[in-house]
Order: C-alpha cells, then sequence, then structure tokens
C-alpha cells in the first residue's frame, strides 16, 4: 500500500512541477527580396572561409505569427541562388534568426555575404521560420 502511494505522489508531483513544453511555432515569410548592403556593412565583406572577397545583401520581407504570442528566436531557413542556379550557399539552409516576432505581420531582414565571383539576379526560394513560444535558455 505504501508503495502504491508513492508512486502516486511521485507521478503527480512530476506533473506538477514538470515546465510547459515550448512548442516550435511556424512563421509564414512573404514578400521576400534583397538590397545591396550600406557601404558601412560592405566593407571588407569576405565567405566564411575567410579568404575571398564577397558581396553582401540584406534579405527583407514580411513574417506572420499567426498566434497571439510573440515568437522568439525563429530560425530562418531557405534556398538562395545565383543567375546560373547555383547555390550560393552551399549545404546550408539555416540563415539566420530572429529574435522575436510579435502576432500580426511584421518586417524582417537578415545580412548574408554571398561570393563575389557568382552572377546576380539572386534568387530567393523556399523561405520559412520557425521559433519558440517562450524565449530559449542560454
Amino acid at each position: 500500500m505504501k508503495v502504491v502511494f508513492i508512486s502516486c505522489l511521485i507521478t503527480f508531483l512530476s506533473w506538477v512541477i514538470t515546465p510547459p513544453a515550448q512548442a516550435l511555432t511556424q512563421i509564414k515569410l512573404s514578400d521576400i527580396s534583397y538590397k545591396e548592403c550600406p557601404p558601412e556593412l560592405a566593407q571588407g565583406a569576405v565567405i566564411s572561409s575567410g579568404s575571398a572577397s564577397a558581396n553582401c545583401f540584406i534579405v527583407i520581407g514580411k513574417a506572420e505569427n499567426g498566434t497571439n504570442k510573440t515568437v522568439y528566436d525563429a530560425d530562418i531557413f531557405g534556398r538562395i541562388y545565383d543567375a546560373n542556379n547555383d547555390s550560393v550557399m552551399q549545404n546550408r539552409t539555416r540563415l539566420g534568426s530572429i529574435a522575436e516576432v510579435p502576432p500580426g505581420i511584421s518586417d524582417f531582414e537578415l545580412r548574408i555575404s554571398v561570393p563575389a565571383n557568382q552572377p546576380l539576379p539572386l534568387k530567393l526560394k523556399q523561405f520559412k521560420a520557425a521559433g519558440f513560444s517562450g524565449q530559449v535558455r542560454r
């Protein structure tokens, strides 16, 4: 009898003490375009290997949060191609993040560096984002 009571007590306490799950919330991205970085951001831009020069761009668009809560740390995913349909970000679809997305529609921007030898215009495809309903501990 004692074992049953203790088991029930532990089960009950685990339900009460467990923090709420922070579900991943999908964010719809639309009106995606890009523009060149201002000179102060573009100066000295290089690609991740650090040796080749790069062009700096800012991807801009609208983020739609369909919930009634702010979404935090929303990762932005997408594919970017050059004029020859070659991938600009090899083996990489996570492009950056948005710190906070309030309920409704809001603007976002993301800075990217593209190797200078890749021909323009860029093609932005399959953009989406997902974040959390509560702040993620760091």
